[in-house]
């Protein structure tokens, strides 16, 4: 005989059931009836429901295994594929022993066939991708951070910088783990402030060829170059809408330096700021509503978030006397920007919450990766991608001179 009794108590999961998303840890009260219920209606899920559950701790990463890729271009996937999983942050390696994936695969040069499997031998993600052999592993990793974490990888993205190798400061661009490095504008002027858009086929910056200060778009596959912004005075600092379809800039036009969102072609300029100081850096929203832009009419430059639609800028309250150089996260939460006490650092604020901490006691010109959890920003004649979880910071370029100005794809 099942007796139930009905006095209510308090059930806590301590851990994540993770399946393509993450789920938060839960306090509730319940009946122990409501348990029963649940229970067997949780097994006869279980019974039916197609593929693996990978339980994951939260506040730790997810421990995979990488045994050899076969194939011709076996032992290049196996290396990208080793380096992807180090830089993700929400993956780590580990011997077979404490892994909870394995991975392996196939790689023939033209195409890369990937699969990972739960310790209980369920597979957790099977898939083909055709391509050259580093964009195809880059695929995959995107695909099982996603799956193991419900997070958006960032293996596909590509950095755009500036660099004075040459004597003059020239473009680059780089694969997000610093590989495919090229340079990208032979100038021989200043080529400063670029801005890589949301997909990364596009690319705005700041050239000085004409004696001048103006906005030039290059269309990055097929190598096509216009100057879009060439207003009297100056010209700069472009940011690309959440969409791709407008710019967020810096035009003196008017007579102050003012930011202004224009069209992808620089058409059809519409002023956002009147103030009495300079206002530069713009970095859109997620949602493309608002811009947050550095400002010194108060003195020193200050923080300040604007609706798109037009009003007035409100003041952020960051405890820093010298804040430039803001970059919002994808997932709205937070803006990290440049502090300046004694050298330059960086600093995250925290929007929800008004907190401000220094997350980087070295360093400029941070940006945000598509999983608002990494940093790229540069140090002297580095190129450094930071974790902002576990703190890993990893130099990615060097030897190029005096690198600034990074920016990343979404």
């Amino acid at each position: 005989m099942l007796r139930i009794f009905e006095t209510p108590f308090q059930l806590t999961s301590d851990l994540e059931q993770v399946k393509g998303h993450k789920r938060e840890r839960i306090t509730m009260n319940v009946l122990p009836s409501v348990v029963c219920f649940l229970s067997l209606a949780i097994a006869l899920f279980a019974q039916d429901s197609a593929g693996p559950v990978i339980t994951v701790r939260k506040g730790t990463s997810q421990q995979v295994e990488v045994r050899d890729i076969g194939g011709p271009a076996g032992s290049a996937a196996t290396s990208v594929l080793k380096n992807d999983i180090q830089l993700s942050g929400s993956l780590s390696l580990s011997d077979g022993g404490s892994a909870t994936v394995s991975l392996s695969g196939t790689a023939t040069g033209g195409s890369f066939n990937g699969i990972a499997t739960e310790k209980t031998g369920g597979v957790v993600l099977q898939k083909t991708y055709n391509g050259d052999t580093r964009r195809a592993v880059h695929e995959f990793t995107n695909d099982l951070v996603e799956t193991l974490t419900g997070q958006k990888g960032i293996a596909l993205s590509r950095v755009a910088f500036v660099a004075d190798r040459t004597g003059h400061k020239e473009i680059y661009t780089c694969d997000y783990d610093g590989a495919r490095m090229l340079q990208l504008t032979h100038d021989g002027a200043i080529s400063v402030s670029p801005a890589l858009s949301p997909d990364g086929r596009r690319l705005a910056y700041t050239g000085y060829q004409s004696g001048y200060a103006d906005i030039y778009l290059v269309d990055l596959p097929s190598g096509a170059r216009n100057r879009i912004i060439k207003y009297p005075g100056t010209n700069s600092g472009a940011a690309f809408s959440p969409d791709g379809n407008l710019i967020a800039c810096t035009l003196s036009k008017d007579g102050n330096p003012e930011i202004y969102v224009t069209g992808l072609n620089g058409d059809s300029p519409r002023r956002l700021t009147r103030g009495r100081g300079v206002e530069s850096s713009p970095t859109w929203s997620p949602s493309g509503s608002e811009i947050i832009y550095s400002s010194d009419e108060r003195g020193g430059p200050q923080l300040f978030r604007i609706p798109v639609s037009g009003g007035a800028g409100r003041l952020l309250q960051t405890g820093f006397g010298y804040n430039t150089q803001p970059n919002w996260s994808p997932d709205g939460k937070r803006v990290t920007f440049n502090v300046r006490s004694g050298g330059f650092q960086i600093a995250i604020l925290d929007l929800d919450s008004g907190s401000t901490r220094i997350a980087i006691s070295d360093g400029e010109n941070p940006v945000w990766g598509s999983d608002s959890r990494h940093i790229i920003f540069s140090r002297g004649t580095g190129l450094f991608l930071f974790d902002t979880v576990s703190g890993r910071e990893t130099r990615l370029i060097g030897d190029l001179g005096q690198i600034s100005e990074p920016t990343w794809s979404r």
